[in-house]
């Protein structure tokens, strides 16, 4: 019972407000400006660790790996990417990312290592200097 409610408390903070949209419309030929908005995107986009390698390529090999990404997210290999396409990588990259979080928070609240998490465990790696 308490896992099904630590679950969704870590998603609720995994996931978190995205920040606030900003216009994006610009011409086809403008480089590309890594404003604090465009980094929430990337990381919906491509998930957190793969939009941080990203920060580390040159335009001419990100614009590549981009190109197989898109390439993955046509499901139906018509070379055009839909609305839902779209929505469904976005879902399965944010699943993905809760995913990999849970299994990286887990270790600290399970203070016991017994794989469960007990409210005390819970209360205490949370709250823990507080109390």
């Amino acid at each position: 019972r308490a896992l099904p409610v630590l679950l969704l408390v870590l998603a609720a903070g995994a996931l978190g407000k995205p920040t606030a949209r900003q216009e994006r419309a610009r011409p086809a030929a403008a480089q590309h400006e890594d404003r604090p908005g465009f980094q929430y995107d990337h990381e919906a986009f491509l998930g957190k660790e793969e939009a941080r390698s990203f920060d580390q390529l040159s335009p001419e090999e990100s614009r590549e790996r981009l190109g197989k990404i898109v390439d993955r997210i046509d499901d139906n290999k018509d070379g055009y990417i839909t609305t839902e396409e779209l929505k469904t990588w976005i879902k399965r990259v944010q699943k993905r990312y809760i995913y990999e979080n849970v299994a990286k928070v887990w270790k600290d609240y399970d203070l016991n290592k017994d794989d469960k998490i007990a409210w005390e465990e819970y209360k205490q790696a949370t709250y823990g200097y507080y109390l």
